[in-house]
C-alpha cells in the first residue's frame, strides 16, 4: 500500500487482502483517473479480512465483521481511517468497489445485496450492432468493468450464428476471438458469461437436430466456460416447439457436461397462437433440463399470461427492448412523426421515467432480466436497469444522480436525462423546452475524465433542437406556398433554405458524430461510419430530410393550383379528418390503455413511420400511421354525428412494406369491408357507411388483422381518414 502511494501520489490508498486483488486494482485505477485524494480502503473476502489488517485492528474487526454474506452481497465497515469492503468473492467485492466509486461514502456499517439474481445485458458483436462490431478488446474490457461495477451479474453474448451477416467490415478481430475475450473479462470480474444461441432451422428430423447439436458443441469447445444458455423461440428462429424443445434438451446436456451449474432458458418469442399453445404444452411436461423462460419482444402473450403457464420451480426472466423507440416492444408514447422520421428507431434515448415504469410493470414475480441492447445508444437505460435489479425501489432521480456523478462528473448532468426524455413529449415545434435542454447541456462542466457519454447527450440535445427549428420553418414554408397566388411563387417559397439556428446546429451535430465514432465507435452514418443501415442508429443520414410535403406539392402543382392543394383535410366538405400517425391531429383515434399500465401496448394504439421519406414524394400524412398489435383492433370513435345524414369513409392505407390483410367493422357488427389486401403503398379506399351504423349519432370503426398470428404483432396500419357527410336531399355538394 505504501509503495502504491509512492508511485501514485494522488491515488487513493487502496489495498487488497488475498482474493481481493481484482476489485482493488479496478478501484485503484478508477480513482486514480479521477485524481481522488488518498482514502484508505481495504478489499478482501470475508475470510481474509482479518489477516490483511494490522494486528491492532483485528479485535475491532471481530466485533464489526458480518456473520455471513449473501452470494452477491457486500458489507462495508469503518475501522478508524480504513474502510473495509468485504464479500464472499470477487463478484461481491467488485460490486462494493462500484458502490464506493458512486458514493465515496465511509459509513460505520453498511450491507447491500441485489434483489434480483439475474441482471445481464446483451452484447452483440455483429454487423447490425450500432457500435460493438467496431470495438477492440480494450473497449470491451472497460465496458464490462462498468457493467460489473454497477451490479451486473453477467453479460450475454450473441453466438456467431444469427440472422446476421457472418462478418462485419468493421470487425477489428474475428468473432470467436472477441467472444473469448469478453468471456475472459467477465470471469476475471467474477460475473457470468452467458450465450444467446438461436436455432435457425426447422429440426423436423433427427438428422437436423444432430447437425445443430454438433455445431453447438463445436462452439462450446471454442468458448470459455458458458454459465447460461438462452435460446429464443423466434426473432430469430422459427422451429415449432415439439421440434425445438428436444433440441434444446440435447444442447442443455452438452452444456452441462462442461458446466454442471449452467442455467438454460428458452423464450416465447415469435410464435403464433397455436405455437404458443404448443410451447405451453411442452412446459406442462415439466422438462427437468429447463431453468425457466424469458419474455421478450415479438411475444403475443403479456408477461402475466406467460407467468400463469409456468409451473412452480421454473423461473421467469425479462428480455426487455431498451434500445428502440418505435417498431419496438416499448414504443415512445405519442412520438412526433418529425422525431420518428429523423432520429429514427435507434437514437440516443435516455428514458429514465419510462424505463422505471416498464421495470415496475413487468418485474413482479421475475428473477431478473437480460436487457436487449444494440450498442451504446441506450447506455443510460442499461445502467438504470442494473440499479433497479439491485434495488427495485430506487428512484429515477437517484439513479440519474449516480449516473451523472460516475460518468460525467457534473451533478447537473442528472437533470439532462430527464430533460432529453421530456424533449420527446408533444409537438417539437411548440416545445420550447427543447431549446432549454440544449442550453442545459451546453452549460455542463464535465470532469476531465468524462468519456463519450457527454458527447452522446450533446448529440441528442443538438439533434432535438435541429428537428424543432427545421420543423417550424418547414411548416411556415408550406403554409406560405399553399397561400401563394400561383405555382411559380409556391415553388420559390418551398425552396427557401432553413434559417438560423439550423445550419450552425447541423455543423455541431456532424462534429459530435465524429467524436462519438472516435470515442465509442457509434455508427451514426452508413456512408461516414459504416452503419449497417439507417434504421440501425444511423440517424445522421436523416438530418436533412424534408419535414413537410414539398416534393408532393411540387409534383401536384403541375396540374393543380396552390388553393386546390390547401384543403387536404377536405374541410369544405365538412369532413372529420384524422392524421392517425400524428398524435396532435388524430381526434377520433381511440388510444386505449395508458403507457403506464400497458407499456408494451397490447391494448392501445401505437404510432409508426413507414420505410419512406417525404423526399420520395410521399406526404407526411402517409408516412406516419397508427396501428394496434396482434388481435387488438385499431379503433376510431365519432360522436355527435347528424342522424339524418349518410356518411362515407375515405382512408389511406399506408405504412411499412410489411403488411397484412385488414378487415373493417362498424359498431362491432357491421362489416364495412372484408379482409382486404393492400395492393399499393399507399392505397386509398372509399366506402359508404351504412345508415344503420350512424343512426344513433355515434360510429365506432375497428380494423383488425387475421387473428392468431405471431411475429411482431404489426401489419395493420392506417395513415389517415376522412369521414365525410353526404348532402341531404336538395343540398349541393
Amino acid at each position: 500500500m505504501l509503495l502504491a502511494a509512492a508511485l501514485l501520489s494522488t491515488a487513493p490508498c487502496v489495498a487488497a487482502g488475498a482474493g481481493g486483488e481484482v476489485a482493488a486494482e479496478l478501484l485503484r485505477t478508477r480513482l486514480a483517473e479521477r485524481q481522488a485524494p488518498c482514502a484508505r480502503v481495504l478489499l478482501a473476502p470475508l475470510a481474509k479480512v482479518e489477516a490483511a489488517l494490522p494486528a491492532s485492528r483485528r479485535k475491532a474487526w471481530r466485533t464489526l465483521a458480518p456473520q455471513k454474506l449473501p452470494r452477491e452481497g457486500f458489507a462495508v465497515r469503518s475501522l478508524g481511517d480504513t474502510l473495509v469492503i468485504t464479500a464472499r468473492g470477487t463478484r461481491g467485492l467488485v460490486y462494493g468497489a462500484g458502490w464506493y466509486l458512486r458514493t465515496g461514502a465511509r459509513p460505520l456499517r453498511y450491507d447491500s445485496a441485489p434483489a434480483r439474481p439475474v441482471r445481464l445485458t446483451q452484447i452483440g458483436y455483429r454487423a447490425k450492432n450500432n457500435s460493438y462490431d467496431a470495438w477492440t478488446q480494450a473497449m470491451f474490457r472497460r465496458r464490462v468493468e462498468d457493467f460489473a461495477l454497477w451490479g451486473a451479474s453477467g453479460v450475454q453474448v450473441i453466438a456467431p450464428v444469427s440472422d446476421d451477416d457472418a462478418t462485419s467490415p468493421l470487425f477489428p478481430a474475428p468473432p470467436l476471438e472477441t467472444l473469448r475475450g469478453i468471456g475472459a473479462i467477465a470471469h476475471r470480474l467474477g460475473i457470468d458469461f452467458a450465450l444467446y444461441y438461436p436455432n435457425l432451422h426447422d429440426y423436423a428430423t433427427q438428422a437436423e437436430r444432430d447437425a445443430e447439436l454438433a455445431r453447438f458443441r463445436t462452439l462450446l469447445d471454442e468458448l470459455p466456460r458458458v454459465d447460461a444458455l438462452y435460446v429464443p423461440g423466434g426473432d430469430p428462429g422459427h422451429a415449432a416447439p415439439p421440434n425445438l424443445f428436444p433440441l434444446v434438451a440435447a444442447q442443455a446436456a452438452a452444456l452441462r457436461t462442461r458446466n454442471p451449474a449452467a442455467s438454460v432458458w428458452i423464450s416465447t418469442q415469435g410464435f403464433d397462437a397455436a405455437g404458443l399453445d404448443a410451447f405451453y404444452a411442452q412446459l406442462a411436461r415439466r422438462p427437468r433440463w429447463l431453468t425457466g423462460i424469458f419474455a421478450g419482444p415479438q411475444t403475443r402473450d403479456p408477461v402475466a399470461v406467460q407467468r400463469r403457464h409456468l409451473a412452480a420451480g421454473y423461473q421467469l426472466l425479462l428480455y426487455p427492448d431498451i434500445a428502440h423507440t418505435m417498431h419496438a416492444q416499448v414504443p415512445v408514447d405519442r412520438w412526433s412523426p418529425a422525431f420518428a422520421l429523423t432520429e429514427g428507431r435507434e437514437p440516443i434515448n435516455p428514458r429514465p421515467r419510462a424505463m422505471t415504469a416498464l421495470f415496475r410493470h413487468l418485474d413482479p414475480g421475475t428473477s431478473g432480466f437480460v436487457t436487449y441492447s444494440e450498442g451504446v445508444n441506450d447506455d443510460a437505460n442499461q445502467f438504470l436497469w442494473f440499479r433497479l435489479g439491485w434495488d427495485p425501489q430506487v428512484t429515477p432521480e437517484a439513479f440519474a444522480r449516480d449516473y451523472a456523478h460516475d460518468f460525467l462528473g457534473d451533478p447537473a448532468g442528472a437533470r439532462t436525462l430527464f430533460a432529453l426524455e421530456d424533449n420527446w413529449i408533444g409537438d417539437p415545434a411548440v416545445n420550447a423546452g427543447i431549446d432549454a435542454t440544449l442550453a442545459l447541456v451546453d452549460g455542463l462542466k464535465p470532469a476531465p475524465w468524462a468519456d463519450w457519454r457527454i458527447d452522446a447527450l450533446r448529440y441528442r440535445a443538438v439533434y432535438d433542437a435541429i428537428v424543432r427549428h427545421r420543423l417550424i420553418s418547414a411548416r411556415a414554408r408550406e403554409a406560405a406556398a399553399l397561400a401563394a397566388p400561383d405555382a411559380a411563387a409556391a415553388r420559390a417559397l418551398l425552396a427557401r433554405p432553413d434559417p438560423a439556428p439550423a445550419p450552425a446546429l447541423r455543423t455541431r451535430l456532424f462534429a459530435l458524430a465524429d467524436r462519438l465514432w472516435q470515442g465509442a465507435r457509434l455508427q451514426l452514418s452508413v456512408k461516414l461510419y459504416g452503419a449497417s443501415n439507417i434504421e440501425r442508429g444511423a440517424n445522421l443520414d436523416r438530418v436533412d430530410v424534408d419535414l413537410n410535403d414539398r416534393v408532393w406539392i411540387e409534383r401536384q402543382l403541375a396540374t393543380r393550383t396552390p388553393a386546390q392543394l390547401a384543403d387536404h383535410e377536405r374541410a369544405r366538405e365538412g369532413a372529420l379528418y384524422d392524421d392517425l400517425g400524428d398524435p396532435g391531429h388524430a381526434p377520433h383515434l381511440v388510444r386505449g390503455s395508458s403507457p403506464i399500465n400497458d407499456p408494451l401496448r397490447f391494448d392501445g394504439a401505437v404510432e409508426g413511420i413507414a420505410d419512406r421519406v417525404p423526399n420520395d414524394g410521399w406526404r407526411m400524412s402517409w408516412i406516419s400511421y397508427a396501428e394496434s398489435l396482434y388481435d387488438a383492433p385499431l379503433r376510431l370513435r365519432y360522436t355527435g354525428l347528424d342522424r339524418k345524414r349518410r356518411y362515407r369513409l375515405i382512408a389511406t392505407y399506408a405504412g411499412e412494406d410489411y403488411w397484412l390483410p385488414m378487415r373493417l367493422v362498424a359498431n362491432g357488427r357491421i362489416e364495412i369491408h372484408p379482409p382486404l389486401d393492400r395492393t399499393t403503398n399507399p392505397m386509398t379506399v372509399d366506402f359508404a357507411i351504412p345508415a344503420a351504423a350512424t343512426r344513433g349519432g355515434t360510429l365506432d370503426l375497428a380494423w383488425t388483422r387475421p387473428p392468431g398470428m405471431g411475429g411482431s404483432g404489426r401489419g395493420h396500419q392506417v395513415a389517415e381518414t376522412w369521414l365525410i357527410p353526404e348532402p341531404l336531399s336538395g343540398e349541393r355538394k
